[in-house]
């Protein structure tokens, strides 16, 4: 059997929210969602592969169908193909679309091509018959571990949102079985946040743990400031403080900040991972790792991100994906990550888990559907399928 695909298919569509974080707000935020048709057929109809990228980038419809798509479909099949010929090899898939791309610039393009590679990785492990996070341990000579960790993130900046709110919020994360929750801070006065803080700490008590973010807003000094504060704090981790290319700020925030400390959601590219490692000040006994596949060149990029990390003595089980979505379930599951994010009422349909999937005491099971699962989310999969049709 030879595969071929026929097809690469993109929507821009709105997840938008009046939510805000310290240095955005979700009002106009897009995705992109994209379907790769292959003439497989199964049960009658067509094996299609879908992805789409993670919130905070926007959609890439443009690069997506100017520049990335039409190189897909102008390749010959056969390049595209494993060394038996009966699936799609997602490795020289992504070499069809970088062909004639310069290195560095890991900007949108990486966001385009990590949603197509994880349209390949669906269809792929579909044509094999397996859940995508099986077809990875197989892949790796790893026990795949269906039980993957799983955190709420939330407490963003919202319109006329009080502290009542912001732990009713908190509590109800801890109703459906978190056991760590995640706020924003930057967006308002230190005073104002730290009273923030201390009033998810009193509602969550001992039955959770609280992770806070403020998404590379500060300056060196406001960093450290922050740090002097939340140090008192028993908090998970302090995220991203600086800009994601500053590393000196970074590495410099460790000497005020004994805690945990999480950062790399926008670094795209295992080069950029390799500097944070080597420049950042970065602790792998305590702290952790947000690559996104989906905002970072896909899951080839990521293995490859991995290796680095292996290079530099970090372990996997120290990466927490940002973004929250499906993929990166099955890499945690199928590489041995340390979990993935979670936004139980945001960024709907896109985030969250199969139906009939819950949180039991911080963690999820994966179900064994083939591919990436998608099909198992039915209002996601509603969208999908409307796109393949």
């Amino acid at each position: 059997m030879s595969v071929r695909i026929v097809d690469v298919r993109e929507i821009t569509k709105p997840i938008s929210s009046p939510i805000r974080n310290a240095y955005i707000d979700f009002t106009k935020m897009t995705t992109s969602l994209v379907a790769v048709v292959t003439d497989v057929v199964r049960d009658g109809k067509p094996v299609v592969g879908y992805g789409f990228n993670s919130n905070g980038r926007y959609g890439q419809g443009g690069l997506i169908r100017e520049r990335f798509a039409p190189r897909l479909l102008e390749a010959d099949p056969k390049t595209l193909l494993d060394e038996a010929g009966g699936n799609l090899d997602p490795d020289r898939v992504w070499a069809a679309l970088m062909s004639n791309e310069k290195p560095g610039g890991h900007g949108e393009r990486s966001v385009a091509v990590g949603t197509i590679d994880m349209a390949v990785w669906d269809a792929v492990a579909k044509i094999a018959g397996k859940p995508l996070f099986r077809l990875l341990a197989e892949r790796h000579r790893r026990d795949a571990n269906p039980r993957v960790f799983v955190y709420a993130a939330g407490g963003y900046y919202y319109p006329g949102k009080d502290l009542t709110a912001l732990r009713g919020e908190m509590r109800s994360y801890l109703d459906r079985g978190y056991n760590v929750v995640k706020m924003k801070i930057g967006g308002a006065p230190l005073l104002e946040d730290s009273q923030r803080i201390e009033a998810v700490l009193r509602e969550i008590g001992s039955e959770a743990r609280l992770a806070v973010d403020a998404n590379g807003r500060f300056d060196l000094e406001t960093a450290i400031a922050y740090a002097r504060m939340l140090r008192d704090y028993p908090l998970f981790w302090y995220e991203e403080a600086g800009d994601p290319l500053d590393f000196q700020l970074q590495a410099a925030l460790a000497e005020f900040y004994p805690g945990p400390m999480a950062t790399g959601e926008n670094l795209f590219s295992h080069q950029d991972a390799r500097n944070l490692l080597r420049y950042g000040g970065m602790r792998p006994d305590r702290d952790w790792l947000q690559f996104d596949c989906a905002l970072s060149y896909g899951l080839c990029e990521y293995q490859r991100t991995l290796a680095v990390l292996q290079a530099q003595g970090w372990p996997a089980s120290r990466c927490i994906p940002h973004g929250g979505h499906q993929m990166s379930l099955n890499i945690a599951a199928g590489l041995g990550l340390g979990g993935n994010e979670s936004y139980p009422d945001l960024f709907q349909p896109y985030g969250g888990f199969p139906d009939g999937v819950g949180v039991e005491n911080g963690h999820i099971t994966m179900p064994d559907l083939p591919g990436i699962g998608f099909e198992g989310k039915s209002d996601l999969y509603a969208e999908m399928k409307a796109l393949a049709e």
